[in-house]
């Protein structure tokens, strides 16, 4: 995982909007993409690149039409390494807290 084009990615609203629209709906196209955004298709596909090359997007064929899907991994690999750990303290302490409260 590239963390710093990962970072990037979601640092734009615009971006996290896309990730949003595919979570609700995965496979969509750049039109129906298009329909929840205030943007041009250029703009969109210029996002969407940014997207696809953090690998927080990929994209199949069916036809003629390129489908856009969401790559939950990447947004794992942070979870795991940035969110994670903190977590865990701050369970272990609220667990020792609750210890401390009931007397064990």
């Amino acid at each position: 995982m590239d963390a710093d084009k990962v970072f990037k990615a979601l640092g734009d609203p615009t971006r996290r909007k896309l990730l949003d629209l595919l979570y609700e709906r995965n496979g969509q196209t750049l039109g129906q993409l298009c329909e929840n955004l205030d943007m041009t298709r250029q703009s969109a596909t210029q996002h969407l690149g940014i997207l696809e090359d953090a690998n927080l997007v990929s994209t199949a064929r069916r036809g003629r039409e390129k489908l856009h899907f969401i790559n939950p991994v990447p947004l794992h690999e942070v979870y795991e390494r940035w969110v994670r750990k903190f977590e865990r303290q701050r369970l272990s302490l609220l667990h020792d807290l609750k210890k401390q409260l009931e007397g064990e």
